[in-house]
């Protein structure tokens, strides 16, 4: 007995470990040997590939392509219609199924609409990743990126608040009182 919702028209390959309380939405379609945790939320029109793993309550919206070698740990956000990659010179002729590299998204981090994650890059714990970045190098932990190629611009609390940091490397989140010290170009809560 499952204790999973799956609309009438997605597609659940063989071999899937769906956690409890998961939704899959219209016509998405889960691979053969995916995990998804408890409590996720995968959108209209996703597909997952084989292999990938997803942790607990991660949300994936509408239109969203999720290649093997992909893993998310806890309470990642993925935007409508972002995407990652799995080759970095992919050719119609040429099979490069050898070649995928990976890319892990850390506790909690939030990628925006249309954003793309070029493969072989991980994306650090609460980092933010803004609508139509493309990220072409590792995020660290809490960073804040825009643009293509992907700068980043500041930090973000795990709330989802910018990080205003005084002399003394220290910033709290505006909306929860959390602390935070920088330290070495590093975030950290404390």
């Amino acid at each position: 007995m499952k204790n999973y919702f799956a609309h009438e028209s997605a597609c659940i390959d063989e071999g899937c470990e769906i956690g409890e309380g998961t939704k899959i939405w219209h016509f998405s379609h889960i691979m053969p040997n995916c995990k998804l945790g408890k409590g996720c939320n995968i959108g209209q029109n996703v597909v997952i590939s084989p292999q990938v793993t997803l942790g607990d309550n991660v949300k994936v919206q509408n239109n969203v392509s999720i290649y093997t070698g992909v893993t998310c740990d806890d309470d990642v956000f993925l935007g409508p219609s972002m995407v990652f990659t799995n080759v970095i010179n992919p050719r119609s002729a040429v099979n490069r199924k050898a070649e995928y590299a990976k890319t892990h998204v850390g506790k909690g981090a939030s990628i925006g609409a249309n954003a793309t994650i070029v493969c072989g890059h991980d994306i650090g714990k609460y980092a933010f990743i803004g609508a139509g970045a493309v990220i072409t190098k590792n995020v660290p932990d809490y960073a804040l990126m825009v643009g293509n190629p992907a700068r980043q611009i500041g930090w973000m609390s795990e709330y989802g608040s910018k990080l205003f940091f005084d002399e003394q490397g220290k910033a709290e989140c505006t909306e929860t009182g959390a602390q935070y010290q920088f330290t070495n170009n590093q975030v950290f809560k404390l």
